[in-house]
C-alpha cells in the first residue's frame, strides 16, 4: 500500500503543481486572504470532500469521513509581504517552475504544505483510507500576524477537537515535535519634557528607556537554555518615545521585545525577569505590559488574543511520533530526521495551549521562509502529500 501511495502523488504531481501555483499568484497576506481562501475552497469541492465551509473567521476547513477517530491537518495560507522588490529576481506573484522547484512568495511559507495536503486527501479517497477517521483539512488565516489565532477559532468556536494535528509548515521534509514559544512586550516609562537648551530641568525618557534595554541585553544572556529546544532569548526590536519637539526633553519612551520561550519558561517568568531588569537599571515604576492582537479578520470578525504563545513539544516516544516515523519510512524508504522549529507554528495554540498532540513534516526548507527568491522542491511535494496519506493508512493499524 506504501508503494501504491508513493505512486499516486507522483501521478498526481502536476494537479499538485498547478494548485500551489494557483495560490501564489493570488497575494494573500494577513487578514486579506479572502481571495485565496475562495480558491482553496474550490479546490476541496472539486476534489470531493464530504464538507467544506468557512468558519467567521476565514478560515477554510473540509472533511472527509466520519469516523471516531479525529486528526487534522493544518497550513495556514496567509504569507508576509515581497519586501524590497529589488531583492528578487522575479515578480513573488509570477509562480512558475525551474530547476524542478516551485517559485513564488508563499511556495514554502506555506502554501506548499496546503497543496501536498489537498493531494493526499485524493490520494486518501482513491484509496478509501478514511475508513474509521474523520479527516480534516484547514487552511488558516492570519497565522503570520498572530500565530495559533486560528486554532483557537477552531477549538473554541468551530468546536473541533483533533486528536492530533499534523503541521504542515516547512520542515525540510524531517518530522519536527515542537519549538520554543513566544510572547511580545512593551516596557513603558514616563519622563518630563523641558526646554532642550536646559535639560536639567527635566527627565529624560530616551535614557530611562536607554538603561533598561541594556538591561534587557544582559538579561538575554542568562536566560534558561533546554537540551533540544535551545535557549530561550529576548530582543529589543524597536523603540518609541514622546515629546513636545525635537527641541525638547522627551516625556515618555517604550521598548518592544521580542521574547522567545524555551521548555520551562512561562509568561510569568519572563513578565518577573522584565521587571527585576527595570529594577537593576533605577527604573522600578516602568511599566511592564504583555501586548494584545486586535485585528479584524478579512471577514470583519475581531477575535482578541493575548500576545503570548506557550512552548510546546511532543514526546520523542510519543505513539504519534512512532507512527509518524514508520509511516516515513515505509513510503520513502528512508529514516526520518526528529528535530523542531526555530520559528513558531500554529501549534502554540493547538498543543501549548489546548494539549492536543501536534506532529509536523511540510515540504520546503524552513530557512528559505520569509526570504526572497523563495523556492521549494516539486519531489518535496510529492513526498510530503504521500506521507500525509500514509500516515493515515499507518494509523490504521
Amino acid at each position: 500500500m506504501y508503494f501504491e501511495i508513493l505512486k499516486k502523488a507522483k501521478a498526481y504531481e502536476s494537479e499538485t503543481v498547478r494548485f500551489l501555483m494557483d495560490m501564489v499568484r493570488i497575494p494573500a497576506f494577513s487578514t486579506k486572504e479572502k481571495d485565496v481562501i475562495d480558491c482553496i475552497k474550490r479546490e476541496m469541492e472539486s476534489a470531493g470532500f464530504d464538507e467544506v465551509f468557512v468558519d467567521p473567521l476565514g478560515n477554510v476547513i473540509g472533511r472527509i469521513g466520519t469516523g471516531p477517530k479525529v486528526i487534522a491537518f493544518d497550513a495556514h495560507i496567509d504569507t508576509v509581504y515581497p519586501g524590497d522588490l529589488s531583492l528578487w529576481d522575479f515578480d513573488p506573484f509570477d509562480a512558475h517552475v525551474k530547476d524542478a522547484k516551485v517559485w513564488g512568495r508563499g511556495t514554502v511559507d506555506q502554501e506548499g504544505g496546503m497543496a501536498s495536503m489537498l493531494t493526499a486527501a485524493r490520494i486518501i479517497k482513491d484509496l478509501n483510507l478514511q475508513e474509521g477517521f474523520t479527516l480534516y483539512f484547514t487552511g488558516t488565516v492570519m497565522e503570520e500576524d498572530c500565530d495559533g489565532l486560528c486554532w483557537q477559532y477552531i477549538i473554541n468556536e468551530d468546536k473541533i477537537r483533533p486528536d492530533m494535528v499534523v503541521i504542515t509548515e516547512p520542515t525540510n521534509m524531517n518530522i519536527y515535535r515542537g519549538h520554543r514559544g513566544r510572547m511580545e512586550m512593551q516596557v513603558h516609562v514616563k519622563g518630563l519634557s523641558c526646554h532642550g537648551s536646559a535639560p536639567e530641568r527635566g527627565d529624560n525618557a530616551i535614557y530611562k528607556i536607554s538603561r533598561i534595554a541594556l538591561e534587557i541585553e544582559k538579561l538575554h544572556e542568562r536566560l534558561h537554555k533546554d537540551d533540544f529546544l535551545g535557549k530561550g532569548s529576548v530582543a529589543v526590536t524597536e523603540v518609541y518615545f514622546t515629546g513636545p519637539s525635537q527641541c525638547a526633553v522627551p516625556d515618555s519612551a517604550r521598548i518592544h521585545l521580542d521574547r522567545r520561550l524555551t521548555l520551562g519558561e512561562t509568561k510569568e517568568s519572563a513578565v518577573a525577569e522584565v521587571r527585576e531588569a527595570c529594577k537593576l537599571a533605577g527604573e522600578p515604576d516602568a511599566r511592564v505590559e504583555v501586548l494584545t492582537y486586535e485585528e479584524a479578520a478579512f471577514t470583519g470578525l475581531v477575535y482578541p488574543t493575548e500576545k503570548y504563545y506557550p512552548t510546546w513539544l511532543t514526546p520523542e516516544d510519543s505513539p504519534w511520533i512512532q507512527a509518524a516515523a514508520r509511516a516515513y519510512e515505509n513510503t520513502l524508504s528512508r529514516i526520518a530526521k526528529i528535530d523542531k522549529w526555530t520559528f513558531s507554528t500554529n501549534g502554540v495554540a493547538i498543543s501549548g495551549m489546548h494539549k492536543i498532540p501536534c506532529i509536523g513534516l511540510g515540504p520546503g526548507n524552513e530557512v528559505y521562509a520569509h526570504a526572497p527568491n523563495e523556492a521549494t522542491p516539486i519531489e518535496h511535494l510529492n513526498e510530503a502529500a504521500a506521507f500525509y496519506a500514509a500516515l493515515i493508512y499507518q494509523l490504521k493499524s
